[in-house]
C-alpha cells in the first residue's frame, strides 16, 4: 500500500484519559482528603451509608488509593526532573 493511502494522525492510539488524570498533586490531596472523611462517614453510619459497611469502607479506599498513586507519581516525577537537571549542569553522563 502506498504511502499516500495511509491515514496519518499524531495520536499513537490513545484513548479517552480517566477522569483523575489531570488532577495533579493538590487534586490528588483533595481526593485522599475525601476518602477520608468517607471513611468516617461510613464509620458514624450517618445517612447515605450502605446497608453492609464493607462496601462504604472499600469505595473510601479506593479513592484514597487512586490520590496516593497521583501523589507518588507526581513526587517521583518531581525528583526525575531535579536528577535530570542537575545532571545536564555538572556535565556528568
Amino acid at each position: 500500500m502506498p504511502d499516500r493511502d495511509v491515514e496519518r494522525s499524531d495520536d499513537q492510539g490513545q484513548g479517552p484519559v480517566p477522569w483523575w488524570a489531570d488532577l495533579g498533586v493538590w487534586g490528588a490531596v483533595a481526593l485522599i482528603a475525601f476518602g477520608g472523611l468517607a471513611a468516617v462517614w461510613v464509620s458514624f453510619r450517618l445517612p447515605g451509608t450502605p446497608e453492609e459497611p464493607a462496601a462504604g469502607y472499600y469505595g473510601a479506599a479506593r479513592v484514597v488509593a487512586i490520590g496516593l498513586v497521583i501523589v507518588g507519581s507526581g513526587l517521583l516525577n518531581r525528583r526525575r526532573a531535579r536528577s535530570t537537571a542537575a545532571g545536564e549542569t555538572t556535565g556528568a553522563d
